[in-house]
């Protein structure tokens, strides 16, 4: 099982800048910058991939399986072009973290208070 220490490893890993995958993506994005038309279209075809991604969450989540987890990847697309929807993943992804860590220390406490009533 991987560790959380483990699996934010790799994630900053994953997000070092000098990575060949992020040399490429960052001078595809210039070249499609220097061209308005197709800054347009790629902007736009960001914008409705998105908006597919959150509405097939949507659908999903009633639903078993990774219905959240397509929801908020719909806003990871839509936060590569837009940055109110970057601002919402940074928001959603604080409060998930809270919650987990709330969530952490009330688990850590219900097991500490059942060990003495196990003795």
């Amino acid at each position: 099982m991987v560790t959380e220490l483990e699996l934010r490893r790799e994630i900053a890993a994953g997000e070092d800048p000098d990575r060949p995958i992020r040399r490429l993506l960052r001078r595809a994005r210039a070249w499609i910058e220097r061209h308005p038309r197709l800054r347009f279209a790629y902007r736009f075809a960001v914008g409705v991939l998105g908006a597919i991604v959150i509405v097939a969450g949507l659908i999903l989540m009633p639903l078993p399986g990774p219905g959240t987890l397509v929801f908020f990847l719909g806003f990871a697309i839509l936060g590569t072009e837009f940055a109110w929807a970057k601002r919402i993943a940074v928001w959603v992804k604080r409060i998930i973290d809270r919650v987990l860590a709330w969530w952490r220390e009330r688990r850590a406490q219900r097991q500490a208070a059942a060990r003495p009533a196990e003795g």
